[in-house]
């Protein structure tokens, strides 16, 4: 049986994962990423794939974006600084491990994974949205994610879904991320005066009657529900499928979004509108970064 190598590099902490053919994860190591010196990093991930003694077939890997896929190069992520900007790490890791290294962003693995192994196993075309910290996105074909002329395709925070909306970070005023992410809602709410701590907060005080939470969460779902039909009608996907922690932890969010999307498009389209909730845990971009180092072999 041949093993791929599944990395996730964070801000934070860098994932490494052993998986089989039959993407079952047989071994996992965690460390702190050192977000100004890559060398540190992909030396500890090369030696633990030079402690692996089995047939590896390759590794698939997620950086933070922005990245160009095209190239399998890292460009100028915030969170990842020095020589990370502008280097070609799946190049890199290949020279020192010894084995073909694939770079994805996280969204698209997740995507993968939700098309290979979860939700969207039984469909062609298959759409993955992340509502979490951010809102990330990725789009499958046949087992294969969509990654357009550039390899930007589905890098979708930016887009613009309310005029002269609410903004946060670099995210340009009235994008999609700014106004559906749990960044989005808890920032909304804490600016409006609530004492909240995360979007769950925000969501039990708009059931309680709050009248500017439940305008925050309304707009929060209004408007991926806009997104979606957009999706629905330029893309024509079989399943679209969120996950993240916006998605996956506030009771009926997803429920609602896909009621709210039924009443944006052609009632033609309404009986092939499918919104579901991911039911792959936190190891959807393990799976997925796995399957795509398979997929190339």
């Amino acid at each position: 049986m041949k093993y791929a190598i599944a990395i996730d590099i964070g801000g934070t902490n860098t994932r490494v994962a052993l998986v089989d053919e039959k993407l079952n994860i047989i071994d996992r190591q965690q460390f702190s990423t050192d977000s100004s010196n890559p060398e540190i990093t992909l030396c500890a991930i090369s030696d633990i794939i030079k402690s692996y003694d089995y047939d590896i077939a390759g590794a698939g890997m997620s950086c933070p974006g922005p990245l160009d896929l095209i190239n399998n190069q890292i460009l100028t992520p915030p969170n990842l600084n020095g020589k990370w900007h502008n280097l070609f790490v799946a190049k890199e890791l290949s020279k020192m491990a010894g084995i073909p290294v694939y770079l994805n962003n996280d969204a698209n693995l997740a995507g993968l994974a939700e098309a290979v192994a979860g939700e969207g196993r039984d469909y062609r075309f298959v759409q993955f949205l992340t509502v979490s910290t951010g809102l990330g996105a990725g789009f499958v074909i046949d087992k294969q994610i969509y990654l357009g002329a550039h390899g930007y395709a589905n890098e979708v925070a930016n887009c613009i879904m309310m005029q002269d909306g609410p903004s946060h970070g670099s995210i340009i005023p009235g994008g999609i991320e700014a106004i559906s992410s749990g960044t989005a809602i808890t920032t909304r709410a804490l600016n409006a005066g609530l004492n909240i701590k995360h979007p769950g907060d925000v969501n039990d005080l708009a059931k309680s009657g709050n009248k500017i939470a439940s305008s925050i969460m309304y707009d929060a779902k209004n408007y991926l529900a806009n997104f979606i039909a957009f999706i629905y009608a330029f893309a024509d996907p079989e399943i679209v499928i969120l996950g993240g922690s916006v998605a996956l932890k506030i009771d009926g969010f997803v429920d609602d979004v896909e009621k709210l999307v039924k009443t944006k498009v052609y009632d033609n389209m309404k009986p092939y509108i499918r919104v579901r909730k991911s039911t792959l845990n936190e190891d959807s971009g393990l799976i997925g970064a796995a399957y795509l180092a398979f997929s190339k072999a």
